[in-house]
């Protein structure tokens, strides 16, 4: 049975989401990353070439995250000669620009995407201390989430309105979950894109 373009891509939301909870059973961040890779790639109805603005590159790409509605994807790679946060529009095949994050000053990983796109948290060391931040792609702004917070962080993931983000955190000299509510006065990440 031929399955449409849209079926696979469901099928392959679904496999990303068991994967990503499959985490929890032991499962290796850098495995997780291969296998998102080539389930992409085996979607795909057009070879890509690998260049650095394609999906599938030479590259070292890892820890990718996939919006909720399924159009961008939030990955680490090395493309420029450092490591960075790139955002990639599946439905327009190309790289999205997102210059506030891409500092050379800081190291970003394990990205994580509300619905549309539109919010993106990750983890960011630019004094030698993770904190958790959060860029927004409309304001094309940045917030520190983590501030002056006492303890460790890492794993960030927001919720699909981007409301709520949660994350590992070592404050009690353990690895525990935290959930941060952003507030009933932000502008929500809907499904129809207002």
């Amino acid at each position: 049975m031929k399955l449409s373009l849209g079926d696979r891509q469901h099928r392959l939301r679904a496999k990303l989401r068991r994967l990503r909870h499959g985490l929890a059973w032991g499962i290796g961040q850098p495995l997780l990353g291969a296998i998102a890779v080539l389930t992409l790639s085996a979607c795909s109805q057009t070879t890509t070439p690998l260049t650095s603005s394609a999906l599938n590159s030479p590259f070292a790409d890892s820890q990718p995250a996939l919006s909720g509605n399924g159009r961008y994807l939030a990955f680490v790679s090395n493309r420029g000669g450092s490591s960075k946060i790139v955002l990639y529009d599946l439905r327009a095949k190309r790289l999205v620009d997102v210059p506030a994050i891409d500092r050379g000053d800081a190291i970003a990983e394990t990205p994580s995407l509300s619905y549309t796109g539109r919010y993106l948290v990750y983890v960011a060391s630019d004094r030698g201390r993770p904190e958790i931040e959060l860029y927004d792609r409309i304001s094309r702004r940045i917030q520190v989430l983590t501030n002056g917070y006492r303890g460790w962080v890492r794993n960030p993931n927001i919720s699909d309105d981007g409301r709520y983000v949660v994350f590992e955190t070592g404050r009690r000299g353990q690895w525990d979950i935290e959930v941060l509510d952003r507030g009933p006065g932000i502008e929500l990440d809907r499904a129809d894109g207002s």
